[in-house]
């Protein structure tokens, strides 16, 4: 592993810069608060800071203002009535009825709101009881006020300075994405690969990869001024993210039969070779991204022009040496794979001349694409989709209940005598952290709080104990809090240890001297916490992944026949329309990795709800090998060279009724005969083979080979390998197929949930 790659990756990440800016907009106002002797007094302004700064999710500029505005708005409203409240029993039940529904309701318009709403239930936990508001309630909210209206201030002053800044971090996690994709599957090449492990990386990795794209599109294409100023840099920004797709699916390109082909060179080198010069392509792609990340020049590390000869050179030796009639078609295969490393070269090569901030290069780019079909969907905000989720069907109104009965749960249990909880509001806290809509989320992050609180607290405890020095401490304090909000999304177990140790570091700060009771209250509240999340998870309307199953299969299968009938349109003869490629490349993508995300979730649910596990395995497999071989596809159709040799009409018949048999099966449709017949369909590639043969003959009358062109391919070559993609996205439809039609049987015979 590259430590130093690895570090600076971290270091530049979007995560930490966030963490930083909202570190110091907490703790710059304590240390003018403590300079003056009143940060007790005025401890709800640091509050409110980092309650409305972890509303702040990535993404267009507005969008993030808006959230922000309305988050102070919610926070204030909800702080007030609770205070207004606070000792009278009933209304306070009345209270947690009324917010835990409704901002657990308003998640259904995106992933922004949801987090203004989770947050705004943690300002319901905090002001519940009137702990930190003293006898002054309307001072207090004033000072509260002020810290949420101080990160505001600070956003704008920082995205006024830096309006690109996010872009290009954004940009550069795609790039940093795409080169852990690509390691992956250089160990396709090395020697005795676990290919079962790999597949299951590879797909994992393309959910992250979705998700991330999906995030950046946003960012990208609705911020005004990357869209539509002509400035060099906005322009630039576009260009590298454009580039950044195109890339992705070359590396999705790459997808070839890994086990014939360590079998046919299992007695040479060059596989290992290919493995090791692509870990050289991703240390490229990783320069690249972190370089945009942290709004530098990115240089290339290596001489990839050399690097790449010496990988063709290896390959065209060992082709002299022991290519014969007999193992044509395996060379073919290996040509293909380097005709492919040579275009992702081409590729890296060219997002570095991007990178020389080439202003020509800048100002001539002109997409022609319609940005808006390239973003993802979101609801508007109206009550009509409020409304419409106000049902028991609704996935969000059956997690707005039981995050509902959860706090309800967790306040009676905090009032009560014999538990003397100090306190309670880390319970009400714990249990808007930990409950999330999918159960297996909820029980992962269940136990990950759980360790993360015990290991934060012991290691708090013993920092405290042995550290007496304000300094050190502070700096400890400020080093967790980083940390914290930096490792918030990707790591949640040292998230929550370092949020754990930057809390008691806080509390000592305020009440110096009083560890124990804070240790004591905060193990005690977070196991309670998780009892109630767990039950209430797994007994109030739960919703289990294996549910979502059909629908996610239904929209993965069709998107996967509208992508492939789009690159098949090239060989038809018929209009190829770039946008429309690319809009159904972009849905065909995103539905496998939901499909993916889905049943990664469904191996967390319960054993028995884990319902035809293999068989949904299987169907995304499948599905992942379909949209990666039509990926592979679509690089003969995006050229202006003919290809008639291959029978392409009845090739697409027959694979598009095997994919349209999968759909009917999927809808409950009965497979016509015609469906049937197509399927069965000899497409008249005779004229391949028989080149193919002549090729053999060729061999067999002349033993010495030239030197090919490492950038050029023979038409024949190219006509094998059209002709054997075809054949592999046949093979896999027709078993997909297969796959359904034994879901089909196992949903008949076992009882609907």
């Amino acid at each position: 592993m590259n430590y130093s790659a690895e570090l600076k990756k971290f270091v530049t990440s979007q995560y930490v810069y966030s963490s930083i800016r909202i570190t110091l907009a907490t703790v710059l106002p304590c240390l003018v608060l403590a300079h003056f002797g009143i940060l007790k007094e005025y401890f709800l302004f640091p509050l409110g800071t980092s309650f409305v700064a972890l509303t702040d999710q990535p993404g267009p500029f507005i969008r993030r203002r808006n959230s922000l505005i309305l988050a102070i708005f919610c926070f204030i409203l909800v702080a007030l009535i609770a205070s207004l409240v606070k000792g009278i029993f009933l209304l306070v039940l009345l209270e947690i009825i009324a917010f835990g529904m409704f901002f657990s309701l308003i998640g259904v318009y995106g992933q922004r709101l949801a987090a203004v709403g989770s947050l705004s239930l943690v300002v319901l936990a905090i002001f519940i009881d009137g702990h930190l508001t003293g006898a002054n309630i309307f001072k207090s909210l004033l000072i509260f006020a002020g810290g949420c209206i101080w990160f505001l201030l600070i956003f704008l002053i920082v995205t006024t300075i830096q309006p690109y800044k996010l872009a290009s971090q954004m940009i550069g996690e795609n790039y940093l994405q795409l080169a852990e994709f690509l390691k992956i599957k250089a160990n396709f090449y090395q020697k005795n690969p676990d290919f079962d492990r790999l597949n299951i990386q590879v797909i994992a990795k393309q959910v992250e990869i979705k998700n991330l794209q999906e995030e950046t599109r946003e960012t990208v294409f609705k911020t005004r001024v990357i869209v539509n100023e002509s400035t060099t840099l906005s322009r630039l920004l576009m260009l590298m993210f454009l580039n950044s797709l195109d890339l992705h699916e070359k590396l999705m390109t790459s997808e070839s039969d890994y086990k014939k082909l360590q079998k046919s060179f299992e007695d040479t080198s060059i596989l290992v070779n290919i493995h090791d010069y692509l870990n050289i392509l991703s240390e490229e792609i990783t320069n690249i991204g972190i370089s945009l990340q942290s709004s530098t020049r990115a240089r290339p590390v290596y001489n990839l022009e050399a690097q790449s000869q010496d990988l063709n050179s290896h390959y065209f030796e060992l082709r002299n040496k022991i290519m014969t009639p007999d193992n044509l078609e395996d060379f073919m295969i290996l040509r293909q794979i380097m005709m492919r490393i040579n275009e992702i070269t081409k590729e890296i090569n060219e997002i570095y001349k991007v990178f020389s901030q080439n202003v020509k290069l800048a100002k001539s780019l002109s997409t022609g694409l319609d940005l808006k079909k390239f973003l993802p969907s979101q609801e508007k905000i109206n009550f009509k989709v409020l409304k419409s989720n106000i049902s028991f069907t609704s996935s969000h109104f059956r997690h707005a209940i039981r995050i509902t009965i959860a706090l309800l749960l967790g306040y009676l249990v905090s009032r009560l005598p014999f538990l003397v909880i100090g306190h309670a509001y880390w319970i009400l806290i714990t249990i808007v952290a930990i409950l999330k809509p999918a159960y297996s989320i909820t029980k992962q992050r269940n136990l990950l709080r759980f360790y993360g609180t015990v290991v934060g607290a012991v290691v708090a405890y013993i920092i405290l104990y042995f550290i007496n020095i304000n300094a050190i401490l502070f700096s400890i304090l400020l080093i967790s809090m980083i940390l914290c909000f930096s490792l918030l999304k990707g790591r949640y177990f040292w998230a929550v240890l370092f949020m754990t140790m930057y809390v008691f570091l806080s509390f000592n700060f305020l009440n110096p001297g009083k560890i124990n009771i804070i240790f004591k209250d905060r193990i005690i509240d977070t196991f309670i916490a998780g009892i109630i999340a767990f039950i209430v998870s797994y007994i109030v309307l739960p919703v289990w992944e294996h549910t979502q199953n059909l629908s996610l299969m239904r929209k993965s299968a069709e998107s996967n026949l509208t992508y492939f009938h789009s690159v098949m349109s090239k060989f038809l003869n018929e209009d190829f329309d770039l946008e429309e490629y690319k809009v159904k490349r972009k849905n065909a993508i995103i539905s496998l990795a939901n499909l993916s995300d889905n049943f990664q979730r469904m191996i967390s649910d319960p054993k028995n709800q884990r319902k035809k596990l293999e068989v949904v395995h299987q169907f995304v497999a499948t599905s992942h090998l379909i949209t990666a071989y039509t990926a592979s596809l679509s690089q003969y159709s995006q050229n202006d060279e003919k290809y008639p040799e291959i029978d392409s009409e009845n090739w697409t018949k027959k694979i598009e009724a095997e994919m349209n048999q999968v759909s009917a099966l999927l809808n409950n449709e009965k497979i016509t005969e015609n469906l049937k017949m197509d399927s069965r369909l000899e497409p008249e590639d005779s004229s391949v083979e028989d080149l193919l043969i002549k090729r053999k003959n060729e061999l067999l009358e002349n033993e010495s080979y030239d030197r090919r062109d490492p950038n050029k391919i023979s038409h024949l070559t190219q006509l094998k390998n059209i002709h054997d993609v075809l054949e592999l996205i046949y093979d896999v439809a027709k078993e997909q197929r297969k796959v359904i039609e034994k879901y089909k049987n196992e949903e008949l015979t076992l009882p609907q949930s």
